[in-house]
């Protein structure tokens, strides 16, 4: 099979290739799962799929590649469930290994073919994810969640003497990578580059490329100081582990969980504080004591997963799903936030989902997510230490005015602007600003010390924590 010749302004197709699933069909009569409609309203775009194709229906991505997004519950889960037929191996893309996909495409960053466990499976997915899962499992819950208490409260103090603040820039997209680079063994000053550099390539921008190669300089030097110096720290237990990584392996796996960790978490704490500050029903249940915070994290997640869309699998051979014909090369993207609002699984969107974790926002398969413990522990310590600090915080704008960003995996706030009364404190901790420029080493020098911080305050046996907290009877951290 030969690729049409390309637009000469564009280097995409004149017409899809046979095979694919846009091929006989006009561009203009499918969806774009990018540009502007898609960015404004994801969730509108996958209802029109849904009513028009069914659980599965072709799109285009990218570049006006062509693929399948499945949309149903049940066909997201049998995605997952078969990798002989849907593999992650990305070299099964036939739009790749056909040349339509450059070095520079918005999604080579994340679809080129890499030693991670996420591009293989059967056996060395078992080695590979068996290093990276026993690797995190060697930390514990509560050591992360002291590191969370311990930045959650630098960046409060950072904007409680002000009144006001945005709790989207200020607090969720700082706080996920500052407490990644704890557990691996980094300087705290490296979380804020971090965090800008990943969320560049997942957001798929024309300088992906560039932050990509940042990131893997970056834990290329942080893997070879961590062979000479090892630690209590992600890296080194990768390292030690009796699968034998290679630097190469270890340097990509780091960089896969700096990925994943980062955006979701950040969508996971925004998403949720923006439920506590907005949805009257949801603060009730709260207050009321009916409702735990995890509890309300799992509404969070089936609401508003953190990942909207998942990229990718590939089919193997000639195959149907849903009654649609997928060929061998095709692209097969998991709808995970089309799946959660699924008709077939959930009638009524208004209905308690209360303990049922049947929700796709962690995937699901030999590849669902291996950290989540690690997500929702920073999620949930972070919104309660949060809230234990700023009683009376409440949104400072009418909610229908909040605005979100969209990319073709994620869709997140653009911000979350709150007011409080303001706090008597002063900062006890220099702002930690975001490098100038990207470094292209890693400081020798050890990250200077830092007063360590009071445990955040907690509720009286019997209680709930928020109507302990909007009560009055806080006590001091001073």
């Amino acid at each position: 099979m030969t690729a049409n010749t390309p637009e000469p302004a564009t280097g995409r197709p004149a017409t899809p290739p046979p095979g694919c699933p846009a091929h006989g069909m006009a561009s203009d009569t499918l969806h774009r799962l990018y540009g502007a409609e898609a960015q404004a309203d994801p969730m509108g775009v996958y209802e029109k799929l849904r009513a028009a194709h069914g659980p599965v229906a072709p799109v285009l991505v990218h570049g006006d590649l062509p693929a399948w997004l499945v949309l149903g519950h049940r066909e997201n889960l049998d995605v997952l469930r078969n990798p002989t037929v849907f593999t992650r191996d990305s070299r099964y893309w036939r739009d790749m290994s056909e040349g339509r996909v450059a070095a520079d495409h918005p999604l080579a960053p994340i679809t080129a073919w890499q030693p991670l466990c996420v591009f293989v499976d059967g056996e060395e997915h078992e080695r590979l994810r068996g290093a990276v899962t026993d690797s995190l499992g060697r930390f514990e819950a509560r050591g992360i969640r002291r590191h969370v208490t311990r930045f959650t409260h630098q960046l409060v103090d950072g904007f409680e003497a002000a009144g006001r603040a945005d709790l989207v820039s200020q607090f969720a997209a700082e706080l996920p990578l500052r407490v990644m680079t704890q557990l691996f063994g980094m300087p705290d000053e490296y979380g804020p580059a971090l965090a800008a550099a990943v969320q560049d390539v997942l957001t798929g921008t024309d300088t992906a490329a560039a932050s990509n190669d940042y990131i893997t300089r970056t834990l290329t030097q942080l893997v070879e100081r961590k062979r000479t110096d090892p630690g209590h720290d992600f890296p080194s237990k990768l390292i030690e582990h009796p699968s034998g990584l290679s630097d190469e392996e270890i340097r990509e796996h780091l960089r896969l969980i700096l990925t994943a960790a980062n955006e979701t978490t950040v969508n996971l704490i925004a998403n949720a504080l923006r439920m506590v500050l907005t949805d009257d029903r949801f603060r009730a249940n709260l207050a009321g004591g009916h409702m735990t915070l995890p509890d309300a994290m799992e509404q969070v997640m089936w609401d508003e997963p953190p990942m909207m869309t998942l990229l990718g699998r590939w089919a193997t051979s000639d195959t149907v799903l849903a009654e649609q014909p997928i060929a061998a090369g095709d692209m097969v993207l998991l709808g995970l936030g089309a799946a959660n609002v699924d008709p077939a699984i959930r009638p009524d969107l208004a209905a308690s989902v209360r303990g049922n974790r049947s929700h796709l926002a962690f995937s699901g398969g030999p590849h669902e997510c291996p950290g989540q413990h690690i997500g929702r522990a920073i999620a949930d310590t972070a919104i309660d230490t949060l809230l234990t600090r700023l009683p009376d915080l409440q949104l400072s704008v009418p909610k229908d005015e909040l605005e979100w960003n969209s990319s073709l995996m994620y869709r997140h706030l653009e911000a979350l602007p709150v007011e409080f009364s303001p706090g008597r404190r002063v900062s006890r901790v220099p702002d930690l600003m975001p490098p100038t420029t990207l470094r292209t080493e890693l400081p020798t020098a050890e990250p200077e010390t830092r007063p360590a911080f009071p445990t955040a305050p907690s509720a009286p046996a019997g209680r709930s924590w928020l109507s302990w907290r909007r009560s009055g009877e806080r006590r001091t951290t001073d």
